[in-house]
C-alpha cells in the first residue's frame, strides 16, 4: 500500500543505463523526522520538467516498501506522483536551513555507520567530516560496460526514445577523516 511521504533530496546520482527503465538515478534523502529513504527506481531525465527536483528540495511523492531491495531504506515511488515543493534549501549562514535538517542523526564516525549496517541492516547515513584530506579523480573507462552500451543502443518499438546518455571517464573519491 503507497503512502505519501514528503523527502528532503541529499542524493541524486549520475544516470545509468537500464534496459527495464530506460536509465536510472539513484535518489535518497530524508524524511521529516531525520531518517533515509531511498527511491528507486527513478527514470529522472524521462519525466516532465515540472518533477524535475534539484538535491537540498523538497518533495512529496507516494512510495511503497520495495518488494525486490531487502534494504530497509529502499521504496519504490510512484514517479508520476511526484510533487516538487518549493525551491532548494539555500546555503545562506553556512548552510543553515540545510543543517537543521541533515546533521539531525549523526553518527560520529564511518566506524559507527559501520556498525549500524551490521547491527540492523543501515545501508545509507551520513557522516560529517572532520578535515577532507583529498579528492582524487581517476581516471575510468570512456565506454559503458558491453550489457549498458547494448541497452543504450537498443531501438524501442513502444515508449520514447532514449537521450543521448555519455559516460563519465572518471572516478571520484573523497579521503577524510572523521570526528572520531
Amino acid at each position: 500500500m503507497a503512502e505519501r511521504q514528503r523527502v528532503l533530496i541529499t542524493v541524486k546520482t549520475y544516470p545509468l543505463p537500464s534496459e527495464k527503465y530506460l536509465e536510472l538515478v539513484c535518489t535518497a534523502g530524508m524524511l521529516e523526522d531525520g531518517s533515509f529513504i531511498r527511491l528507486y527506481p527513478v527514470d529522472y531525465r524521462y519525466q516532465p520538467y515540472w518533477r524535475w527536483y534539484s538535491k537540498y528540495q523538497w518533495i512529496e511523492v507516494e512510495v511503497e516498501k520495495h518488494d525486490k531491495d531487502p534494504r530497509k531504506e529502499s521504496y519504490r515511488p510512484r514517479v508520476e506522483t511526484i510533487q516538487v515543493l518549493g525551491k532548494p534549501l539555500d546555503t545562506a549562514n553556512c548552510w543553515a536551513a540545510r543543517k537543521a535538517i541533515v546533521l539531525k542523526q549523526l553518527p560520529a564516525s564511518m566506524e559507527t555507520l559501520r556498525e549500524l549496517q551490521e547491527r540492523d541492516g543501515t545501508s545509507l547515513g551520513l557522516v560529517k567530516p572532520r578535515e577532507v584530506t583529498d579528492l582524487i579523480i581517476e581516471p575510468d573507462s570512456e565506454e559503458w560496460k558491453l550489457k549498458w552500451k547494448a541497452d543504450i543502443e537498443q531501438l524501442r518499438l513502444f515508449g520514447p526514445d532514449r537521450k543521448p546518455l555519455e559516460k563519465v571517464p572518471f572516478k571520484f573519491r573523497y579521503c577524510f577523516t572523521c570526528e572520531d
